[in-house]
């Protein structure tokens, strides 16, 4: 097969795999996470577009095959931590808080690979502490609540 055949058939795929559907949704946010404005400004800059129903879906989101790495990552980060979708048992929102602090503290968020793209995310030292602060307070609360029974 001739390079021209090859190109084609190559430029024919790329074409090809844009018409399979990557959903990208933004459902209704059900609760917001309590929060000073500080906080959440950190929080909507770093957090959001993987970790709420806030994504604000770049470019690249509409073209595959990265469409299919950012819809992914999204929906696992959503999984794993929505900010949109806070209120439910006291303990489980204590144990989420304290992944917070940890992940935070050991900078394993945001992720290495999503800040080229996304430097706005990147946070300083003193964002990191007032997350943390934030996090631990309000982790202590819920434990306080999780220990009355709530």
């Amino acid at each position: 097969m001739n390079t021209s055949k090859k190109l084609g058939l190559a430029i024919g795929g790329l074409v090809a795999i844009q018409l399979i559907p990557v959903p990208r949704s933004n459902p209704a946010v059900e609760h917001e996470i309590p929060a000073p404005a500080p906080v959440r400004e950190i929080l909507q800059r770093a957090c959001y577009d993987c970790h709420s129903f806030a994504t604000v879906w770049p470019w690249y989101a509409y073209v595959a095959p990265a469409s299919w790495l950012v819809a992914w990552d999204v929906h696992d980060g959503r999984q794993h931590l929505n900010f949109h979708r806070w209120f439910g048992k006291a303990k489980a929102r204590a144990d989420k808080l304290d992944e917070i602090v940890e992940e935070v503290d050991e900078e394993e968020m945001p992720l290495w690979f999503y800040l080229p793209l996304h430097p706005e995310a990147q946070l300083t030292r003193s964002e990191r502490e007032t997350l943390m602060r934030w996090a631990e307070g309000l982790a202590a609360q819920a434990r306080a609540e999780a220990d009355a029974g709530g």
